[in-house]
């Protein structure tokens, strides 16, 4: 059978169903999930603490950079504190952008 002939039929068949195979996230499946979720934690508390080093690093370049008349610095300070808070922004809501697609992911 051709390819064309192989569309065609099964266009004009409709669309496939596929049978819902009943699996979603579980709380039992894997043992250590517990130390898992701590570990977790332990990195999402490191890189909140990475972007408020990154901050501090980035405004204190920022101000000695534009204090010293170096612009080209002064903007790499900038850039470092938009940088840091992003990040800080999406480490804080890593549960909830998680959780928003996770739930898109849901009703596909």
């Amino acid at each position: 059978m051709a390819f064309s002939e192989l569309v065609g039929t099964v266009l004009v068949a409709g669309p496939l169903r596929l049978a819902d195979p009943g699996v979603s996230p579980n709380q039992v499946g894997l043992p250590g999930l517990s130390v898992l979720r701590s570990i977790v934690g332990a990195l999402l508390t490191w890189g909140l603490v990475a972007c408020v080093a990154g901050l501090v690093v980035s405004v204190i370049v920022w101000a000695l950079a534009h204090q010293q008349g170096n612009y080209s610095y002064a903007s790499s300070g900038k850039t470092g504190v938009l940088v840091a808070a992003g990040g800080a922004l999406l480490i804080g809501g890593a549960n909830a952008i998680i959780a928003f697609f996770s739930g898109l992911g849901a009703g596909i």
